[in-house]
């Protein structure tokens, strides 16, 4: 059983920064790409960016609440975790933020996704 387990949200001001961390567990043969996704009240889910295995990191550019050069996706693969640095945080980022991942198990490749971490953004 492959287990993604997202932690590191929480109330933060404008302008305030948190890390969020994903943490895969369970019979792993290999973790391939993974990404962070969000999705505020009333929204669907969309894309904030991606990582791939070797460590390229790709952001959504979205016109309305750009990532780019705010925050940061990262992985450390000796420890199955997966990162995402948020700066210059803003109330619009406020959503429940999910980690995502292709990961190998026994049985072959699976996506899997986390259960989410709240972010609030909010003097």
């Amino acid at each position: 059983q492959v287990q993604l387990v997202e932690s590191g949200g929480g109330l933060v001001q404008p302008g305030g920064s948190l890390r969020l961390s994903c943490a895969v567990s369970g019979t792993i043969n290999s973790i391939g790409a993974m990404g962070w996704y969000r999705q505020a009240l009333g929204n669907q889910r969309e894309l904030v960016a991606t990582i791939s295995r070797v460590g390229r990191a790709d952001y959504a550019d979205s016109a309305k609440h750009s990532a780019k050069g705010r925050f940061t996706i990262s992985r450390d693969n000796a420890r199955n975790t997966l990162y995402l640095q948020m700066n210059s945080l803003k109330p619009e980022d406020t959503a429940v933020y999910y980690c995502n991942g292709d990961i190998w198990g026994p049985y072959g490749k699976n996506n899997y996704w986390g259960q989410g971490t709240q972010v609030t953004v909010s003097s």
